[in-house]
C-alpha cells in the first residue's frame, strides 16, 4: 500500500485504540451506516457538481469509512484491511478475463453479460433465479433500474425506444382508470408501474434515473425559490397567493429560465 493509505490506517488504528478518541472507539458497523450512505451521496452531489476539489474532498471522508469499517473487523479478529483490498483485486482479473485472460469480448453488453455469468458461478446461485441477487437496501429508482438491466442482459428488453414510451402511455392509461375507480390499491399499484415504466425509459436511453430525479428536483427548487422571490417583490408571502397567480409566475420564471439556458 501506499504511503499515505498506510498512515491513514495507522491513525485510524490510533483513533480507536485505548486512550484514543472516544466517539471513535464506540463505533459500530450499524453506527457508521448512515454516515456512510450520506458520504457516499455527498460523492454523487460533487459528480454532478463538477466540482473537483470538493469531490475530492467528499472521496476522503468516504474512504476514512471505508478504513473505519475494516478497523471495527480487525478489532473483532475477522478480516483487516489487506484482506479487503486483496479480495476486490482477484475479483477484478477473475471477472474480466478478457484483459487479464483469454476470453474475448466485443462490447460493452457482452462484458456485463461475462461479468454476471461469472458472478453466479463464484456465488454458486445456479439454481437460483437470476434476480435473486438484487440488492433489497438500494434506492427505489435505482434497484429499479438495475433490475432492469439485468434481465435486458438475457434479452428480457424492449428492442426500440418507441416501445418503452407505448408502454408508459399504456400505463398512464390504466392509471387514470384506478383514479376513476377510487380503489386505493389499485392507484397505488399501477403509480408504482407508471414509474416502474419511467424508470425503463431513462435506461432505454442511456441515462440514470436516479440522477435524473435528482436533477428534475434541483430545477423545481430553483423555480419555487424564484416564485418565492417574486412574492417578496409584490408584498406577499407563500400562502398568501392563489393558484392562478403562482401558476402565472411559475410560467414567466420557466420561459425566463429556458430563454438564458439556450443563449
Amino acid at each position: 500500500m501506499s504511503e499515505g493509505f498506510t498512515k491513514l490506517r495507522e491513525i485510524v488504528a490510533q483513533l480507536r485504540a485505548p486512550g484514543g478518541c472516544p466517539w471513535d472507539r464506540e463505533q459500530t458497523h450499524l453506527s457508521l451506516l448512515p454516515g456512510l450512505l450520506e458520504e457516499a451521496y455527498e460523492v454523487a452531489g460533487a459528480v454532478r457538481a463538477r466540482d473537483d476539489n470538493n469531490l475530492r474532498e467528499e472521496l476522503g471522508d468516504l474512504l476514512l469509512l471505508v478504513v473505519m469499517h475494516t478497523e471495527i473487523a480487525r478489532d473483532q479478529g475477522r478480516f483487516d484491511l489487506e484482506a479487503v483490498v486483496c479480495e476486490v483485486t482477484e475479483k477484478l482479473i477473475r471477472r474480466h478475463p478478457h484483459v487479464f485472460g483469454a476470453s474475448s469480448v466485443s462490447d460493452t453488453g457482452a462484458v456485463l453479460k461475462q461479468w454476471d455469468a461469472i458472478k453466479r458461478a463464484e456465488k454458486g446461485t445456479g439454481g437460483a433465479h437470476y434476480l435473486a441477487d438484487l440488492p433489497f437496501a438500494l434506492p427505489a429508482l435505482m434497484r429499479a433500474q438495475k433490475a432492469q438491466s439485468k434481465a435486458a442482459r438475457v434479452n428480457f428488453d424492449w428492442p426500440k425506444v418507441s416501445d418503452v414510451i407505448a408502454k408508459l402511455d399504456e400505463e398512464v392509461a390504466e392509471t387514470k382508470t384506478a383514479l376513476a375507480s377510487g380503489n386505493v390499491d389499485a392507484v397505488a399499484d399501477e403509480i408504482g408501474d407508471l414509474l416502474f415504466a419511467a424508470v425503463n425509459l431513462a435506461r432505454k436511453a442511456r441515462l440514470d434515473a436516479e440522477s435524473l430525479l435528482q436533477r428534475a428536483t434541483d430545477k423545481f427548487v430553483r423555480r419555487f425559490n424564484a416564485v418565492e422571490t417574486e412574492l417578496r417583490e409584490r408584498g406577499k408571502k407563500l400562502g398568501e397567493a392563489d393558484l392562478d397567480e403562482l401558476d402565472e409566475i411559475w410560467k414567466a420564471i420557466k420561459a425566463e429560465q429556458r430563454e438564458r439556458e439556450i443563449a
